[in-house]
């Protein structure tokens, strides 16, 4: 657990709560690992915490629209052959099974997130963009879902209690790119390269799944610099 090496203006460090901002990417195991490891950690804390969710995208040279098979996409994009790919998929999904996660790379359909993150935006100005986003992952890593494509985001979107023409609008068109470049700007400016990584309060950093006591020291530590 480190301090991040910047601070920008848009952290908040609330008196009743602690706020973590997560930069992440749906179609990154190791941001649903890290999702649900801090999840469980909050549940274990018993106390207030409020999570927000940033974009970052580990592959924004896809092209939008449908997803791909994942294994395909590793081999043209990093490299590897089918079966270091297969193994490294395997090698994932077996450490998220330690924690309830059942992650089917065999099903999963890579796909540009852009407008899964804009997807995200809108969810958090409707109050639901925790559930959006369990729900993405849910989709793409369980499910086999498609979301590259706004139907199934749209489906995603009422799942949550959002409504599906106001969901398939904001799609069509650019509603909240900017919001998704800002927080890639600021990833860069925070000098994160990669993701899972996590800021509480704007003070304390942790980067990566790491192990549950590193998440739950993170929020104690976080509770006990707050003010008396």
């Amino acid at each position: 657990m480190t301090a991040p090496s910047h601070t920008a203006p848009t952290f908040d460090d609330p008196s009743d709560r602690v706020v973590v901002d997560v930069w992440s990417d749906v179609i990154c195991p190791f941001c649903h690992l890290g999702d649900t490891l801090l999840a469980q950690a909050i549940e274990r804390s018993g106390r207030p915490v409020e999570v927000r969710y940033h974009s970052f995208q580990l592959m924004p040279e896809l092209p939008q629209g449908p997803g791909r098979d994942v294994v395909e996409v590793l081999v043209e994009t990093k490299g590897v052959s089918p079966e270091q790919a297969e193994a490294m998929n395997s090698q994932v999904a077996a450490r998220a099974a330690a924690v309830g996660l059942d992650l089917r790379f065999d099903r999963a359909l890579v796909a540009n997130t852009r407008d899964a993150h804009r997807l995200l935006h809108l969810a958090r100005e409707h109050g639901v963009q925790a559930e959006v986003a369990a729900l993405l992952f849910r989709a793409y890593f369980t499910d086999g879902r498609d979301i590259g494509t706004h139907g199934v985001l749209a489906d995603l979107a009422v799942e949550a209690g959002l409504d599906r023409d106001e969901v398939l609008l904001a799609l069509a068109g650019d509603a909240h790119a900017e919001a998704v470049d800002a927080d890639i700007a600021w990833a860069r400016q925070l000098g994160i390269s990669g993701v899972p990584f996590f800021v509480l309060d704007g003070k304390y950093a942790v980067s990566g799944a790491q192990p549950p006591e590193l998440f739950d020291q993170a929020l104690a530590t976080a509770w006990d610099d707050k003010p008396r």
